[in-house]
C-alpha cells in the first residue's frame, strides 16, 4: 500500500498565475496586496514579509526595495536600516512566538544557496530548544505545526510594539 500525504494549503502556489519578474519587487511595489502577500512592515527603505514556505512558524524576511543580487552595492543607508530591524525583528519573534532563539543569515548568490538569487533578502528564523524541524531528518518532511494566517496576524499584532 502506497502512502500518501496531502498538501492542500499548497494548491494556490501550484494553481495560480505566476508573477513576472522579480517576486521580491513584486512584492515591494504592491503595497495595495500587503496582508494577500503577507506583508509585515514597510517603510522607505524595505519591507519585512512572512515566508510563505518557512523553516519554521514565524519565519520572515527583511527585503530593501532596491533589485541587487549583491550586498556590496546596496546603499550603508539602507543595510543599516534592515540591521536595525533585525534587532527589532528579533525581539518581536521572541514575545510574538516565543522563540528561545533565532537565526538571523543570508544567503548571497545562487552558490551561497539562495532561492531567489536575484535579489538580497535577510532571513530571521525563530527557533526553540529540541527543535528538529529546522534539519529535516525523516525523509525530508517537515511539519509545520500551526496555520499561516495565524502567525501573520499574531506576529502584526505584536509589531507595532517593536517598530
Amino acid at each position: 500500500m502506497e502512502d500518501i500525504l496531502y498538501a492542500p494549503w499548497r494548491d494556490e502556489y501550484i494553481t495560480k498565475g505566476r508573477i513576472e519578474g522579480c517576486v521580491f519587487c513584486h512584492a515591494s511595489t504592491h503595497a495595495q496586496d500587503d496582508e494577500k502577500l503577507g506583508i509585515l512592515y514597510r517603510d522607505e527603505h524595505c519591507i519585512m514579509i512572512m515566508n510563505k514556505y518557512p523553516y519554521t512558524p514565524g519565519h520572515f524576511m527583511i527585503i530593501p526595495h532596491m533589485h541587487t543580487d549583491k550586498l556590496e552595492d546596496l546603499d550603508s543607508v539602507t543595510w543599516l536600516h534592515m540591521s536595525a530591524l533585525a534587532q527589532k525583528g528579533v525581539a518581536l519573534l521572541k514575545d510574538a512566538v516565543h522563540a528561545q532563539g533565532v537565526n538571523i543569515g543570508m544567503n548571497l548568490g545562487k552558490a551561497g544557496g539562495a532561492g531567489i538569487a536575484e535579489h538580497i533578502h535577510m532571513h530571521l528564523v525563530p527557533r526553540w530548544e529540541r527543535d528538529t524541524n529546522f534539519a529535516s531528518s525523516i525523509a525530508g518532511v517537515r511539519i509545520y505545526s500551526t496555520d499561516f494566517e495565524k502567525i501573520y496576524k499574531q506576529i502584526k499584532s505584536v509589531l507595532p510594539k517593536y517598530i
